[in-house]
């Protein structure tokens, strides 16, 4: 998928760009796997206040059931389709078995419709879209929408344009490097799908204008330095002053910037042998 830029006829089109769509082969998604939610704007339902900051409006959408577990074995799939998903950054693609059920699945990048691939929990060919245990796929393949549990559904690498690169096996353990750098162990018999996550231009789109972020449900938001004291710990002051604490804090008072949040005492960072490099501002 390739960036659409547009003409700049106004100011906010100079720099807006977009998703050309070209790999989309249809825009009504499958009734049966498919369901409208209602969105309550970010307000309690019992107050009527806001509860969740930032969020009201955006155009009406409906979710797709994605299955991220694909728990049919050793029977050929086809793909029907690939469509956009207003829920998600990635593709997704509709699916149909040789015994007829149909299932959406995240779309791996380079994927058409009429391809065939296996979800099998022995060795299988490693083909674009295949699911198999991680003790099948070969070192330095791309996966995609890995297990950290067995059995428990993909959770790792759904996202548009992520990756996750098997290094090796060893024992019991597959070592996986995630795309922050971060290079952990997962048991290897967890389930991961062969491939990029398809959309990986996602991350290159200029959304232009604050009405196109309206369109997505993102209310405006205010900067806490721009408030009141009485409003954000952030605020307060006599013209632009910076924010004037020691540490940053949350509107609630919690360690904001650059903290670490992660429980240090955290059974999983066992399994993490390298962890992802610190951001530089």
């Amino acid at each position: 998928m390739s960036i659409k830029k547009y003409k700049p006829v106004t100011p906010s089109r100079r720099f807006m760009t977009g998703s050309d769509f070209s790999s989309i082969t249809t825009d009504k998604p499958n009734k049966r796997l498919s369901k409208k939610i209602s969105s309550h704007f970010g307000r309690s339902k019992q107050t009527g206040r806001i509860t969740v900051r930032h969020k009201g409006g955006g155009c009406k959408r409906k979710y797709r059931f994605v299955d991220f577990k694909i728990n049919k074995y050793n029977i050929p799939a086809t793909i029907e389709t690939v469509e956009y998903d207003p829920y998600r950054s990635a593709f997704i693609s509709l699916i149909k078995f040789d015994d007829g059920e149909k299932k959406y699945i995240i779309a791996p990048e380079g994927i058409k419709v009429g391809d065939k691939l296996v979800i099998s929990q022995k060795k299988i060919d490693a083909s674009l879209g295949s699911r198999m245990p991680l003790r099948y796929i070969p070192a330095g393949t791309q996966v995609h929408n890995v297990e950290l549990d067995i059995n428990k559904g993909g959770q790792l690498g759904k996202s548009a344009g992520s990756s996750i690169q098997l290094i090796e096996i060893q024992g019991n353990f597959a070592h996986l490097k995630m795309p922050s750098g971060e290079i952990r162990k997962v048991l290897k018999d967890c389930m991961a799908s062969v491939g990029v996550v398809s959309n990986v231009n996602h991350e290159n789109v200029v959304i232009g204008k604050a009405g196109r972020k309206r369109w997505m449900g993102v209310r405006p938001a205010v900067r806490g330095k721009a408030m009141n004291p009485v409003d954000h710990p952030h605020g307060g002051g006599e013209g632009r002053t910076s924010i004037g604490l020691v540490h940053p804090k949350t509107p609630w008072g919690k360690p904001a910037l650059g903290v670490k949040t992660r429980k240090k005492k955290k059974k999983s960072s066992n399994l993490i042998i390298k962890f992802r490099k610190k951001r530089k501002r």
